[in-house]
């Protein structure tokens, strides 16, 4: 999964654990692990909801200031399917 630069941060520290996406289909599946930085995201769920469902504290657990700012990021190409995509990020081993 692909996180704008300024939601990374937020990421990182688990503050932000779900993200809303439009798809045609989801690119993601549940349990798989996906390269963040140095780290990665692991996909707790994905859930198809539909445009009521995105409301103002949804759009402020994701990372954004409102739902019109959430929107702006969330449409990725021609999809119309709304998903609620909730996960976890496991940071880099350390070794030593």
């Amino acid at each position: 999964m692909v996180f704008t630069k300024r939601l990374r941060d937020g990421v990182r520290r688990g503050e932000i654990t779900c993200s809303v996406r439009i798809w045609t289909n989801a690119h993601v599946k549940v349990g798989a692990r996906y390269r963040m930085d140095e780290g990665h995201i692991e996909v707790d769920s994905i859930q198809p909801i539909g445009l009521p469902d995105i409301t103002p504290q949804l759009s402020r657990e994701s990372g954004f200031l409102g739902v019109v700012d959430l929107l702006k990021i969330a449409k990725h190409g021609r999809g119309q399917n709304i998903y609620l995509i909730r996960f976890h990020y496991i940071p880099p081993a350390i070794f030593g």
